[in-house]
């Protein structure tokens, strides 16, 4: 099974749009990504009509809106900065915004391609109701919307798929908060982020071999099986970003669940029919730092029910000493383990024909887009 992965031909016949070569670039995309979101204005007010405006200050909640990878990075700035910020972080992914959401409170809103139709009604709310809003696109609806009203636009690079712009997703989210003096600033922390990731991406390539590659050998164990992947507090958005990789890239089915939350009620599950329970691969999100009641929450969790009940149980261990480096660390190892299994799997890892499917037949049956359409030209005639 190694030498299959230890082949680059036969890696790069499956992997034939390249999305081994994309995520080998994440050190390279988090500098751009940087780079370009220092270039992002936030001004004290915006006019969206003769009416209508939007004023810019210190926001009493956040919302990130989108879906899908385009959501990813509120969810792991929303683990980033728990213990540090002290004002909310929600991530809506859905049509519409939370009831609460006003001119208190700051929308960033997220889509790679700028046309997910939530999204582009999610944006819309965040305009009608005057909140402090903020857009991070490629292009599409989103753009025009922004340039339309003179809404803060961080503006993307076309031409990847959405779940391999992670960074290009996250940083301008920082970013806006960093711009806002809602967090201190970042500099020093995304410096070490990006050296470890740099420094791991040796360990994880394709040219590195099976027993030396934490990426392939962790693929090998989740082969043939549904990947169960659990973090805690700082990983549950990297436990969830591992199982929409798994998902995408190895088309496969896979869920992500957290502790302490899942010694509550998902290890109960463990406990019925292990033909069942053997269908699944554990992953095991690890950190040294670790709060020692979490430590040992999944050690007995693993020795108790996981060793018992799973076909195998694997971990993934995150390095470096800032959050950010940690966070990124462990996120790493699974998005390469994801084209791994692909490639064990015989499929390429970067088309994702049901979803188009599903947006194509969506359309026809719901026509959101000229909805959407019709909803902007009323806002902008008001």
């Amino acid at each position: 099974m190694g030498s299959i992965l230890d082949d680059l031909k036969i890696i790069a016949d499956i992997d034939r749009e390249g999305m081994c070569k994309i995520v080998g670039c994440f050190p390279e995309q988090c500098e751009d990504a940087i780079t370009i979101s220092r270039g992002l204005t936030i001004p004290r007010e915006v006019k969206i009509t003769d009416k209508v405006s939007i004023k810019y200050g210190r926001p009493r909640n956040i919302i990130v809106a989108g879906m899908g990878g385009s959501a990813i990075g509120g969810n792991l700035l929303k683990d980033w900065l728990r213990d540090t910020l002290p004002i909310s972080i929600e991530v809506c992914r859905g049509y519409h915004l939370p009831a609460y959401a006003d001119e208190e409170t700051l929308v960033l809103v997220v889509s790679y391609s700028g046309n997910t139709e939530e999204t582009v009604s999610a944006c819309l709310d965040a305009i009608e109701k005057r909140c402090m809003t903020v857009v991070v696109t490629s292009g599409g609806l989103l753009q025009e919307f922004s340039e339309e009203f003179g809404v803060p636009l961080v503006r993307l690079p076309r031409g990847y798929p959405p779940r391999s712009a992670v960074a290009y997703l996250f940083f301008p989210l920082a970013s806006s908060l960093e711009k806002l003096r809602l967090i201190h600033p970042i500099e020093e922390e995304v410096k070490e982020a990006v050296a470890v990731v740099a420094e791991l991406r040796d360990e994880v390539r394709p040219e590195t071999p099976v027993p030396l590659n934490p990426s392939k050998r962790l693929a090998i164990g989740l082969e043939g099986s549904i990947p169960f992947v659990c973090g805690f507090d700082l990983y549950e958005s990297v436990a969830l970003r591992m199982k929409t990789q798994l998902n995408e890239n190895s088309k496969t089915p896979a869920k992500a669940e957290f502790f302490p939350e899942l010694n509550h009620n998902e290890a109960v599950g463990w406990t019925g029919l292990k033909s069942l329970t053997r269908s699944f691969s554990v992953v095991l999100i690890r950190d040294d730092q670790e709060p020692v009641e979490i430590k040992t929450r999944m050690d007995v969790t693993r020795r108790l029910i996981f060793e018992e009940g799973a076909k195998d149980v694997l971990e993934i261990r995150a390095r470096g000493r800032s959050r950010l480096a940690r966070m990124f660390s462990a996120m790493y190892v699974g998005d390469f383990a994801s084209i791994y299994l692909a490639v064990l799997y015989e499929v390429d890892p970067t088309p994702v024909a049901i979803i188009d499917e599903l947006k194509r037949q969506l359309e026809e049956k719901l026509k959101k887009g000229r909805e959407l359409s019709e909803r902007f030209e009323r806002l902008r005639a008001s």
